[in-house]
């Protein structure tokens, strides 16, 4: 047991002065900077970096500690990897250090996509540029296509889960449901089914360590025992949430008040404001609701240029739902108003970051002092369970979403009463995109192959295929 680390107090809460546990801020920064740099591969892939660096390697806190910090960070809406990180940051070095972590993390798939996104508005017709993200659509269709597979392996284990995947799924495809509403049914469902009791509602695992030797809680650098820092503190948790409370809304008010509701940036910051509260699940089961209004309602994009998005989240560091990013970029960039197409597309691009992950640093310094009492909670687990089968079946309409776009050069729309449904004009399939995209799916489902491999292969192939 470490119980050198209750030495500082609530009161030192912003500080990073002394670390009981020895581990410096400045090594803390480094090891947040290397994690941030190896985050590719969705969640599962940057929580298993995270894992192997700071459980494995350093030895900063043991897996149970790890695990449970995880399990909060999934009942919370945003990425789960980088409020993960936000979360072990402020466990080990208080709010600087919880800071530091989280920025880290954006920081560099932020910068990225920026780059890919002025390339792709300067030079997208250029051929070879052109054939980099046809190929890249091929790989991201089939690689939402595992993330059905993988997601639904691990949620749908019993006919309750089935029945709620698929209910969600006929609601967003057929009826057009709102995404928020859908999770917010889920999450009554599992909540209600937990707490009558039944089987079917009982929560599970959600993401694993990798495999190997143990390392107990006792036996890290931290300790078992809590840090006074991290014990519940309502003053410090009303103080650092007033705090981030304004630095999230208050551009959003002043965007109201000098530009008016109907202008490009007030839309942006209320649109991703609102994702920032919903999206459970991932980047692929908001970007089914993305889809829905920033293309359909608000025509900031067209579906091919949301896969080529997904494309450049899919190949640069940081949570995939940096893609965000982009489509905020583009939105700007076709209605700069009074600016120049790439000052208004940069701004964009930073609100649409700024409003989607301010609010991750909210809910984990908001909750995790407090996190300790949701140890073992039954009905907030059946709630986690619903909402992952839920998302299964959202997931599922991003792929058909996606593949109807890209495979087909027309679609129909074919309507009677609430119901519609988009469904292709056969005759319009492209065999380049069909070839390429079993391409990708071969080598991911019957060669295992990673992610980054498939999307470069795949950017080479579409870059060397004939005009």
């Amino acid at each position: 047991m470490n119980s050198a680390v209750t030495d500082a107090t609530p009161d030192t809460n912003t500080g990073a002065s002394p670390n009981p546990h020895g581990v410096t801020f400045g090594e803390a920064f480094r090891v947040w900077l290397r994690v941030a740099a190896l985050s590719f591969g969705g969640p599962a892939g940057q929580i298993a970096v995270m894992h192997r660096i700071v459980v494995d390697e350093k030895r900063w806190i043991g897996e149970q500690r790890f695990l449970h910090a995880l399990n909060y960070c999934m009942l919370l809406p945003g990425p789960e990897a980088q409020q993960l990180a936000i979360y072990i940051g402020w466990l080990m070095h208080r709010t600087a250090g919880g800071l530091v972590a989280g920025v880290l993390f954006v920081l560099p798939g932020f910068l990225s996509i920026l780059a890919l996104s002025y390339l792709y508005v300067t030079l997208g017709s250029v051929d070879a540029v052109e054939g980099l993200f046809f190929g890249l659509k091929a790989a991201v269709l089939a690689v939402v296509i595992q993330a059905v597979v993988r997601v639904g392996g691990r949620a749908l284990k019993n006919r309750a889960m089935i029945g709620i995947a698929a209910a969600a799924f006929l609601a967003i495809f057929v009826l057009h449901v709102p995404f928020p509403l859908i999770i917010l049914a889920a999450a009554i469902i599992g909540f209600l089914g937990s707490k009558s009791g039944s089987r079917l509602f009982q929560g599970g695992g959600g993401h694993k360590a990798a495999g190997g030797a143990v390392l107990s809680d006792a036996d890290a650098l931290l300790g078992e025992d809590i840090p006074d820092h991290a014990r519940p503190n309502l003053r410090w948790s009303l103080k650092i949430s007033s705090v981030l409370l304004v630095l999230w809304l208050l551009p959003l008010l002043l965007l109201y008040l000098f530009l008016g509701p109907g202008d490009i940036f007030t839309q942006i910051g209320v649109f991703f404001s609102k994702m920032a509260m919903v999206t459970f699940g991932g980047a692929y089961a908001v970007l089914a609701y993305v889809a829905q209004e920033a293309v359909q309602r608000f025509g900031w994009l067209t579906p091919t240029e949301m896969l080529d998005g997904l494309g450049m989240a899919e190949t640069t560091p940081g949570p995939l739902i940096m893609v965000l990013q982009f489509v905020g970029f583009m939105g700007a960039y076709r209605d700069p108003g009074s600016l120049s197409p790439m000052t208004a597309a940069t701004l964009a691009a930073v609100l649409t970051t700024w409003v989607t992950f301010v609010p991750c640093f909210l809910w984990i310094f908001l909750g995790a002092p407090f996190v300790e009492k949701l140890r073992g909670n039954a009905a907030l687990a059946g709630a986690m369970s619903a909402i992952t089968a839920a998302v299964v079946g959202v997931i599922l309409n991003l792929a058909i979403w996606f593949g109807l776009h890209f495979l087909f050069g027309r679609a129909a729309i074919y309507s009677i009463g609430p119901i519609s449904i988009e469904l292709p004009v056969w005759t319009s399939l492209s065999l380049p995109s069909l070839l390429l995209s079993l391409a990708a799916a071969i080598a991911i489902f019957r060669f295992k192959l990673a992610v980054i491999p498939v999307l470069l292969g795949c950017a080479v192939a579409g870059m060397l295929w004939p005009a």
